[in-house]
């Protein structure tokens, strides 16, 4: 059920991108309000799965679990039924944050559904797995529906799994919660959410109102502020909702750091190489899913070996080349034009999709492995946390880059692509410095599965 939830949630953020063409027709909007559709959905997710994970620990995991299936499934049907790019983004927002509660709640499910060596190892190869292979086959899920019915049919679809997920959820899971849980650290939430959210309008705004101009300094400056002002709040209250000290582990800090890169770099040009398949090359929403098809077997693949692979090699390995890949594969991708085919990019986002299988079941693992038990659920909120902001910003960095109006006829076809060249060269960059970071981090000795302590249950079962 953890697996298909987040599916479900992958499935989401992924989606959208081969219907974001018809949505701009439907709702008489621009790029602007297209990248909302986006970020607005990872933003809240980013912003509130830390305490949404603290609230789980308190009221109990499968209970704030079928609230969450339930709060993603009524969003679902507002988005589909949005007359205008508000009301969309709104209602994506909302879903965000129900998608927070799922991802606060999955791996400390998991955690405690599987707590021996080796089935912990094959439940977070097939979570991993299920992260990539969500997000690289959900273009092809979105083209279909939207060539073959229409672009709210990408939600409508969502109605049927989140029903069924409350009915198995509320069936067949077990109840966990804490029985010394954190205190809710609203002032860091607080925070966290205005400094995430100034930085992404400042980046998505920044071309169209100046680099230099007072409202974009002003945003800038705002989130900076925000930002040391949470790092200072988080080293004085009792219970932060990222402790420092879950840093001091070298190992923790260099898979953060890996996530955050990869969905800020490959994961955040999806929507931008998409854009150029269907805006560019012309490809209708459906054929621009199945040009990620090749790329999703590997992914498959490989998520699936990585379990195997990972007993004979060190998890720093692993990492280190499935970053590498990514960042290879990135780089492949530039050889892409405005008038070439859409094999182009297949090489690069095969190999970079074969570094994706290698990496998420991994940094999965050693986050979960790097801190005792009764932190695992903290620790994975954070490794989500880290995730979601790393595409938020991502989305929204990139687009300073690509002149992404012109995909909408604001400008040339030519001037979009060498934008899109720009951000593949810069993210793949940023995927080659994080292996480079993560070689110096994780440890040598470094284990994704068998730390006693992060083995044990999360918790006790206790009454639903």
């Amino acid at each position: 059920m953890v697996c298909a939830a987040t599916a479900m949630l992958m499935l989401d953020i992924a989606v959208v991108n081969t219907a974001l063409s018809r949505i701009a027709e439907d709702l008489d909007t621009g790029l602007s309000g297209l990248q909302w559709v986006v970020d607005a959905y990872t933003l809240a997710l980013a912003a509130t799965v830390l305490t949404a994970g603290s609230i789980a620990d308190r009221i109990g995991r499968r209970r704030l679990f079928v609230v969450g299936l339930a709060l993603f499934t009524v969003t679902s049907v507002a988005c589909a039924l949005a007359t205008d790019i508000v009301m969309l983004n709104t209602a994506r927002a909302v879903q965000g944050i129900g998608a927070a509660i799922l991802f606060a709640v999955s791996l400390a499910l998991l955690a405690h559904a599987f707590g021996g060596a080796k089935e912990r190892a094959g439940a977070l190869a097939v979570y991993g797995a299920t992260i990539g292979a969500s997000f690289a086959v959900g273009p092809l899920v979105g083209g279909a529906l939207t060539s073959g019915l229409d672009w709210q049919w990408i939600f409508i679809v969502n109605i049927p799994i989140g029903a069924f997920g409350v009915f198995v959820t509320r069936r067949y899971v077990q109840e966990s919660r804490d029985p010394n849980p954190r205190r809710i650290d609203w002032t860091g939430q607080a925070l966290l959410t205005g400094g995430l959210f100034l930085l992404v309008l400042a980046l998505l705004r920044g071309n169209e109102d100046g680099w230099g101009s007072a409202p974009i300094i002003a945003e800038l400056t705002g989130a900076a502020v925000l930002m040391a002002a949470f790092v200072l709040v988080e080293r004085r209250v009792s219970d932060p909702m990222i402790p420092p000290g879950l840093f001091r582990d070298r190992t923790f800090t260099g898979a953060q750091l890996a996530v955050f890169a990869i969905s800020a770099s490959f994961f955040a040009v999806f929507l931008y190489s998409t854009l150029y398949l269907q805006q560019i090359l012309g490809l209708s929403p459906i054929e621009a899913g199945l040009v990620y098809i090749p790329g999703t077997i590997l992914n498959f693949v490989f998520a699936g070996l990585s379990a195997t692979i990972g007993a004979k090699y060190s998890p720093r390995l692993m990492t280190v080349v499935g970053l590498s890949l990514v960042g290879t594969g990135m780089f492949l991708m530039v050889f892409a034009s405005a008038t070439s085919s859409w094999t182009v990019i297949l090489p690069g986002s095969m190999i970079a999709m074969m570094g994706t299988g290698l990496f998420n079941p991994t940094v999965s693992g050693l986050t979960l492995n790097s801190v005792s038990a009764e932190n695992s659920g903290l620790a994975a909120g954070v490794h989500d946390t880290f995730r979601q902001a790393g595409l938020a910003v991502g989305v929204a960095a990139l687009v300073a880059l690509i002149a992404a109006g012109a995909a909408f006829g604001d400008g040339s076809p030519e001037s979009y692509v060498a934008g899109l060249r720009e951000a593949l060269v810069v993210g793949g960059g940023v995927a080659l410095l994080a292996a480079l970071a993560a070689a110096v981090l994780i440890g040598r000795k470094a284990k994704t599965s068998d730390r006693p302590g992060a083995l044990a249950p999360v918790a006790e079962p206790v009454p639903a």
